[in-house]
């Protein structure tokens, strides 16, 4: 009996020491999943595109955008949050984004291209820093 107990001790030690990943947590305005095609109506590629809304312009301005390269990455409903969700691994970094809308659109231009005549890329916010992912021990 004692080494059952011990044993199961060393086991939930070994699963509380376990590493977890951290990610990188953003808020938006708006996520936009947008499906993009030729002129001869061929899938290019999609995307996410992230916006704020500018109260002094009256209008969302893009803050970033990223390929979907799986469907994992598609925006959910996260009920807890009231919010929706975008989950996926961006180049080192475990990334959350959260937007309280979202809309998706298919078209034969690239809207996140033709928001750098509004505002050009060097003066957009951008996602949080990506911090090289960490390993770091859970604390229970």
């Amino acid at each position: 009996m004692t080494s059952l107990i011990a044993a199961s001790i060393l086991t939930l030690a070994i699963a509380g020491a376990a590493p977890q990943e951290t990610a990188a947590v953003d808020k938006v305005d708006l996520i936009e999943v947008n499906h993009l095609y030729d002129q001869q109506g061929r899938h290019v590629i999609d995307q996410l595109i992230f916006y704020d809304w500018d109260s002094s312009h009256g209008r969302f301005q893009v803050r970033a955008w990223r390929l979907i390269k799986s469907p994992g990455q598609m925006p959910q409903r996260d009920w807890s949050k009231d919010a929706y969700v975008s989950y996926w691994r961006d180049m080192h970094v475990m990334r959350r984004v959260y937007a309280s809308r979202i809309k998706e659109t298919w078209t034969t231009y690239d809207p996140e291209v033709l928001e750098r005549e509004v505002l050009p890329i060097e003066y957009r916010q951008e996602l949080s820093q990506a911090v090289p992912s960490r390993r770091r021990i859970a604390s229970n």
